[in-house]
């Protein structure tokens, strides 16, 4: 059953990349600040992903900090992969880069897709959430194929 507005974030083993590699985390603690933005993807260095989707909200760090959001970025990859991903994109410290190598968290949010058809395997779909204090206020799925509602600008007028 998928996440819904109202539910608390779910505790869930992940890797969280720092400048000295990717380091142990449970998503309810990490993402359980006073107010967060996650925003999933199917897999980094994906065409969607690099050119609109992880750029927009780098782009866009700035207008989430006056608004008090701490941005993170989750995708079904191992913690070198975002590492590079990061590295690749000139993230910096704009967007936290989280990786879900097991899909423990993508699971527990009840989120995750077959991405078989692609040769990717078990993925999370393309999402975002606002949540305060570990309980999610806002989230937008997209549909199949679709981008348009996880997007930073629209993730910016929810907040």
């Amino acid at each position: 059953m998928a996440i819904k507005v109202g539910d608390k974030i779910p505790s869930a083993k992940v890797k969280v990349v720092t400048p000295d590699g990717a380091k142990d985390a449970d998503a309810a603690q990490l993402l359980g600040g006073p107010k967060v933005v996650v925003f999933a993807v199917p897999g980094a260095f994906t065409p969607l992903c690099s050119a609109q989707h992880l750029p927009g909200f780098v782009n866009n760090a700035a207008a989430f900090k006056a608004k008090g959001a701490q941005v993170f970025c989750l995708s079904v990859n191992d913690g070198w992969v975002m590492g590079a991903w990061g590295k690749d994109k000139n993230v910096g410290d704009s967007v936290t880069l989280v990786a879900d190598g097991s899909a423990n968290f993508t699971n527990a949010m009840g989120l995750a897709m077959d991405g078989s058809g692609f040769g990717l395997g078990t993925r999370s779909q393309r999402y975002a959430f606002v949540a305060e204090n570990g309980v999610i206020k806002h989230l937008a799925v997209e549909a199949p194929m679709k981008f348009e509602v996880s997007s930073a600008e629209a993730v910016l007028k929810a907040l």
